[in-house]
């Protein structure tokens, strides 16, 4: 080849790297996918013993191609009830095992013959679209960048509450809560930002995401859980207890809002919803229960020291006016819903911190959860359910 030959084959090189770029960002963002979890997504826990000795010593994390944790859906949806869950981190478990968390132990107390019968179903199918960090708004959106992929429902659930309240104290109970972000929802998404460099290419992800789905290659993290110990440390020597209840209203108004505009949208797209109302650990603690308590910070304990924290008793208080909002608008709307609070033993059986479940705590869960949906009569077809062109401006 020529000099010149050279100069020309060395000029295409940077064009077909623009091309090729270019031509991944045009189709991901033709398919304006989002997904809470990146489809085919596989992980092994091993959990840290000196901070979470009570949960199981490994555990999996896997995700279907819908972006859920849980099974791959049937082929043939022919007889299918399908079950779509979504909430914050008690329903995700994240440190629990796949079949250890609620929705997973759920998918198998309701997949019996008997159980399929009494649904009127062949087969079950329960996926969980739950992440931590999520609250009201963001399941909102969720919801409105999710469901719209799904074909119609038979059943969404529904368990949020908590992260409204925590992440409000973090922020140090401001009059105006934070916003949330498209960003922290979804870990598959068709937004970018995209750049140059290698690892920010949009055919870097595409190549990611392939791999994903197709060699389901598995990551492990070791000692996982090992900043809650931390987290408990820090609690343990704040400088500073706020025992003042703030005053609750935006926080509350916040939360009712969106979880309104969370009922219409599942009520949109399923049969029936069911509203979980969140549980907490809820008691005067002996010394030993206080010892593996870490929320109500006044700050982010997962990414820096904090000093300042908020009393069980506040932290309580202002759970219970988030369960009131919810059992309220849940009759208003004329959506089933289930009160886990006389249910759950309240004890370091159930509860490993102040809100997520042990082994034990899920199982309970999940027994009463497909109680709920099993016993409980499907609404009235005389519900009248608001088209979402009804919902409330964001």
């Amino acid at each position: 080849m020529t000099g010149a030959g050279w100069v020309s084959a060395l000029a295409v090189v940077p064009l077909a790297y623009a091309a090729t770029e270019l031509a991944a960002r045009w189709w991901i963002r033709r398919r304006h996918h989002y997904y809470v979890l990146p489809p085919g997504l596989r992980l092994r826990l091993h959990i840290d013993r000196q901070a979470l000795p009570e949960l199981e010593r490994e555990t999996r994390f896997d995700v279907n191609s819908d972006g859920e944790r849980g099974n791959d859906v049937p082929r043939s949806t022919e007889g299918l009830y399908r079950v779509l869950v979504g909430g914050g981190s008690q329903v995700e478990g994240f440190f629990l095992d796949q079949d250890t968390t609620w929705p997973g132990a759920l998918q198998r107390l309701l997949g019996g013959r008997e159980q399929c019968r009494r649904l009127g179903a062949s087969k079950v199918h329960v996926g969980s679209v739950a992440r931590s960090g999520i609250g009201t708004e963001a399941l909102d959106i969720m919801f409105d960048r999710v469901l719209p992929r799904y074909p119609r429902l038979q059943l969404i659930v529904v368990l949020i509450g908590a992260t409204d309240v925590l992440r409000w104290l973090e922020d140090g109970a401001p009059s105006s809560p934070a916003r949330a972000r498209a960003e922290d929802i979804f870990r598959c998404h068709p937004d970018g930002p995209f750049g140059w460099m290698p690892a920010a290419l949009a055919t870097t992800e595409l190549l990611r995401r392939a791999r994903r789905r197709w060699l389901r290659p598995i990551q492990v993290h070791e000692r996982a859980g090992k900043w809650i110990g931390q987290a408990r440390s820090m609690r343990a020597r704040a400088k500073t207890v706020r025992t003042t209840l703030p005053d609750p209203t935006p926080m509350l108004e916040h939360f009712e809002f969106y979880f309104r505009r969370v009922l219409l949208k599942a009520s949109a797209h399923a049969d029936r919803v069911l509203v979980v109302r969140q549980p907490w650990f809820d008691k005067e603690f002996s010394p030993e229960e206080a010892a593996h308590m870490w929320h109500g910070a006044a700050g982010q304990v997962w990414r820096e020291e904090v000093a300042t924290f908020y009393s069980f008793d506040v932290v309580s208080r202002l759970m219970a006016l988030v369960d009131a909002r919810a059992a309220s608008m849940a009759r208003a709307h004329g959506v089933e819903q289930l009160d886990l609070m006389p249910l759950l033993d309240r004890s370091l059986a159930t509860y490993y911190d102040g809100f997520h479940l042990t082994p034990t705590g899920a199982k309970a869960v999940a027994g009463a959860v497909a109680a709920a949906i099993l016993h409980q009569r499907q609404r009235s077809a005389c519900t009248r359910t608001a088209p979402e062109d009804e919902l409330p401006a964001a």
